[in-house]
């Protein structure tokens, strides 16, 4: 264990100031990692306080409170702090068992510091041969190959895994040469799940062919490890010549080499592109990347939309957009009543993650329009009715009525409006349109919040008698 020791020290020394998250099974191996961290700690008589274990209740076992009390107990003989986080897993979502766990686990490790921290995983080098198989098996280029990194990024975090070089066995013998207690997972020795089979039968008939097998793909890995850092750069200097903000131009995406492409796409989907609603981003296919290389050269007046992974690549005026998935919202409606807006605001909750409306009656405001702007668009604005108007309608859809938006001299059809607002078309689907009952009876178009006010709407200081109302169109997706 002198290796794995000599890794502790050097991280400890890397990041004084980090404080140190343990991830703690109660299995062997983060037995023995927690172990060796104490050791540390306590020969460079670090403070306890900054040393945390964090242990993850899956509930998967009926063994798991015992596993947690195990960790309890353990904790406390060390005199170090435990963080027991209880997770639920979605186990109707489609997602193997393994993986579900996986990213609750990492999902809990990153939310148990708000500051940066120095995160120890108890991966060792037989880990690292089972997911570089399971990457071959999944057919993955040199990123997945590449399996685990000795040291990486997780979130705001340091994620390090100290034993990485150590086998399976050296864990073994060196928690049973220390006295060490560790608990048993009864689900690894059921085959049906990939990592346990290649675990249980694949790789003892390797090593026992070769027995060197393991350190040599640990070295592979290394080596893709060091090649995918060099496609990444290649990919960062590609992404710099493109000048990114919005979108990514087809024409210079045209003139790349489609593997120079793919690697384009695939860095920038990994290492730029944040989801609106947090989720993690899947990696596409080659098939999926193939399809959208082709789509390139499609005629300019055509708009494809490509699915990548659980991300949309959408094509509009000469640009390549990518987005989340979106629920069809063109048939969700509501309505505000005017009379109920007397004493209390009045919230409309929009579909998909679009936010909220919320709609506040005023007494006559002293500015025209007092609005609050987020990226130069007006998001909280004052809007006056006819006080004949009994209802505001919400909805996503429209029949594309002639408007006069306040910034304009003439009327325009809605189409044209939302075209020369420079407005994508899958935006135009999911902006909520706010009409009120005209007196012939018919929807009129008083505002898209974010954007504009039809000048009928405006509040005046003269004209007719009018309800003043506060709209604001809260946590847009």
């Amino acid at each position: 264990m002198n290796t794995a020791l000599d890794k502790l020290r050097q991280l400890f020394s890397k990041y004084p100031e980090y404080p140190v998250i343990v991830g703690y099974s109660g299995g062997a191996d983060s037995q023995v990692l927690l172990d060796l961290v104490c050791q540390i700690v306590e020969e460079q008589q670090a403070s306890v306080r900054d040393l945390l274990v964090c242990h993850i209740h899956h509930g998967l076992s009926v063994n798991a409170d015992n596993w947690q009390q195990f960790a309890e107990q353990e904790c406390q003989r060390r005199g170090v702090a435990l963080n027991v986080v209880k997770v639920s897993l979605a186990l109707d979502s489609g997602e193997s068992i393994e993986a579900l766990a996986r990213e609750a686990r990492y999902q809990a490790l990153t939310a148990a510091s708000e500051k940066p921290a120095l995160i120890l995983t108890g991966h060792h080098i037989d880990d690292q041969l089972e997911t570089m198989l399971l990457a071959l098996k999944r057919g993955s280029g040199v990123k997945g190959l590449g399996a685990m990194a000795s040291e990486s990024d997780l979130a705001q975090h340091k994620l390090c895994r100290p034993l990485l070089s150590v086998s399976r066995i050296d864990i073994e013998s060196y928690a049973s040469n220390h006295n060490l207690a560790w608990v048993t997972d009864e689900s690894n020795a059921d085959n049906r799940y990939d990592r346990n089979f290649l675990r249980n039968e694949v790789i003892p008939s390797l090593t026992a062919r070769w027995p060197a097998f393991s350190q040599a793909a640990a070295r592979s890995a290394e080596l893709c490890q060091q090649n995918q850092q060099l496609v990444d750069e290649l990919a960062a200097q590609d992404l710099a010549s493109f000048g990114y903000e919005a979108g990514l131009a087809i024409e210079k995406l045209a003139k790349l080499s489609e593997a120079r492409f793919n690697n384009l796409i695939r860095y920038f989907l990994s290492a730029k592109l944040t989801m609106p609603r947090g989720e993690a981003i899947q990696m596409p296919s080659q098939a999926q990347l193939q399809q959208l290389y082709q789509q390139l050269n499609v005629a300019e007046d055509k708009v494809p939309e490509v699915k990548l992974g659980n991300v949309w690549a959408r094509r509009y005026k000469g640009q390549l957009f990518f987005t989340s998935s979106f629920a069809d919202v063109s048939e969700f409606t509501d309505e505000i009543r005017v009379v109920d807006l007397a004493s209390n605001a009045q919230t409309v909750e929009l579909p998909d993650g679009l936010g909220k409306l919320v709609v506040t009656k005023l007494q006559v405001p002293d500015t025209v329009n007092n609005a609050t702007k987020e990226n130069g668009k007006p998001t909280s604005l004052v809007i006056a009715i006819p006080d004949s108007v009994n209802k505001l309608v919400i909805q996503f859809n429209h029949h594309n009525p002639k408007i006069l938006p306040d910034y304009r001299a003439h009327s325009r059809s809605m189409k044209k409006v939302l075209q020369e607002l420079n407005i994508t078309p899958w935006q135009r689907k999911r902006m909520p349109f706010v009409f009120a009952n005209s007196e012939a009876g018919e929807l009129e178009l008083v505002t898209i919040p974010g954007y504009f006010i039809c000048q009928p709407f405006l509040p005046k200081a003269e004209g007719k008698k009018a309800v003043y109302l506060a709209l604001e169109w809260q946590a847009r997706a």
